[in-house]
Order: C-alpha cells, then sequence, then structure tokens
C-alpha cells in the first residue's frame, strides 16, 4: 500500500520534497503536563515536549496521567548555512614549489 501511495506522488510530480514531508514518528507514554502550546510526555527516563495548536487533532480526554501515543513529524524551521573553509592547497614536489634560480649573468673578463 505505501508503494502505491508513493508511486502516485511521484506519478503527480510532488516528488522527493513532498515524501519527506510526510515522514512520522511516535511517542507513547504517561502525560505529566498539558498547555494549550505543548504535552509533555515521559518516555522512560526522559521527558518529551512536543509543541501542539489548534491544529492538533485530541481524540479523547486528553489530562495529566493519561497514557498517550503522539504521532509527530520533525520540521525545519530554518536553516543556516556556514561557509565552508577552503580545501587545503595539496602538497606538491618540492623541486616543482621552489622557485627558479635566477639566470646566471656571464663572468665579465
Amino acid at each position: 500500500m505505501k508503494t502505491t501511495v508513493a508511486a502516485l506522488l511521484l506519478t503527480l510530480g510532488l516528488g522527493s520534497a513532498a515524501l519527506a514531508a510526510e515522514k512520522t514518528y511516535q511517542v507513547t507514554g504517561p502525560v505529566l503536563e498539558v498547555s494549550d502550546s505543548a504535552l509533555t510526555v515521559q518516555k522512560g527516563k526522559e521527558k518529551w515536549v512536543l509543541a501542539r495548536d489548534k491544529d492538533t487533532k485530541v481524540t479523547g480526554d486528553l489530562k495529566v496521567g493519561s497514557k498517550v501515543t503522539i504521532e509527530y513529524t520533525m520540521k525545519a524551521t530554518t536553516v543556516e548555512v556556514k561557509d565552508a573553509k577552503p580545501a587545503k592547497a595539496e602538497k606538491t614536489d618540492k623541486a616543482a614549489a621552489a622557485p627558479a634560480a635566477p639566470a646566471m649573468a656571464p663572468a665579465k673578463k
């Protein structure tokens, strides 16, 4: 089924960027905190804080202590490109790298 969906998306010309945006992940655990803008869930020894907004679909009674499974996606909000350091010049043969000796003037008689 996933293969069919992927082929359909490619056929429609949505490309790999659309496929990357569709990747989802899950975290399951008890709810530690709930607010209008975030949920905190305990996963093992870690506390996961996930943002939420008016478009976040919630089924059931979400409250502290409830065991939940949260499906989420990863989305870049900013990208800062750092200039790459220039590559070091390759080492060359010492003779080729040495400056040419100055031509000698003819000896005076």
